[in-house]
């Protein structure tokens, strides 16, 4: 028997499991500010309040721990990650160099239909009634920013990284929310008409004021 006719073994496929349901509601409370950065975040405490085992709880913190949303140290246990200066710095360079891909591939590649999600991403801020609606609104914007670039390893590598931006976000609106609101909303709608444009160079440099505003608020000295 060669040994492509022999017969192939596998094991069951993995289901969802409760440990990945608790992670998407934990996520979910670190996302609407329910949790905020540096919070404790208690396996006994979490486990009551969502009526499961610890066991799920603390598979769901190891899930998150990956994603960079907890931290855990041996003498404080799991806390809601504080991005450090490094890591803003870190993750905003490497955000820059992955839309800066996506927003070529947009422009060169996007016909007006594959445009129209994105400007319906923009005009979904104009229902966001508070600033973490709003920091939702901007990563979903985003999330369809990178599926329109048809690009699968860049959309890999955006969701490697798309909870630490959220959280970056989350510490941004924490520091200020003065005309928050109306900037951003404004500001997407720049995004989408310098898309539509074909303008590569004026929509990188849109793209480019857009993180900066959001980065030089956390920086030191700002």
């Amino acid at each position: 028997m060669s040994q492509r006719d022999r017969p192939v073994t596998l094991a069951p496929a993995p289901r969802r499991g409760l440990g990945a349901e608790v992670a998407t509601m934990i996520r979910g409370s670190i996302f609407t500010g329910a949790f905020q950065p540096g919070d404790a975040l208690r396996e006994v405490e979490l486990s009551t309040a969502l009526k499961v085992s610890r066991g799920p709880v603390r598979d769901a913190l190891q899930i998150l721990e990956r994603e960079g949303l907890v931290r855990s140290e041996w003498h404080r246990g799991a806390t809601v990650t504080v991005l450090s200066d490094e890591d803003v710095a870190e993750l905003d360079s490497l955000r820059g160099v992955l839309e800066s891909l996506a927003v070529r591939r947009l422009v060169e590649n996007a016909n007006d239909f594959e445009l129209i999600p994105i400007a319906m991403a923009a005009k979904a801020m104009e229902r966001a009634e508070d600033p973490y609606g709003m920091v939702r609104c901007d990563i979903e914007f985003h999330d369809t920013v990178f599926r329109a670039a048809k690009h699968s390893r860049l959309l890999e590598a955006w969701a490697a990284i798309r909870s630490q931006v959220f959280l970056f976000l989350i510490m941004r609106v924490n520091t200020s929310t003065a005309g928050y609101l109306e900037h951003i909303r404004l500001e997407h709608d720049m995004l989408v008409a310098a898309l539509k444009s074909r303008n590569a160079e004026a929509a990188l440099e849109l793209f480019a004021v857009h993180r900066k505003h959001a980065f030089d608020l956390l920086s030191p000295g700002s």
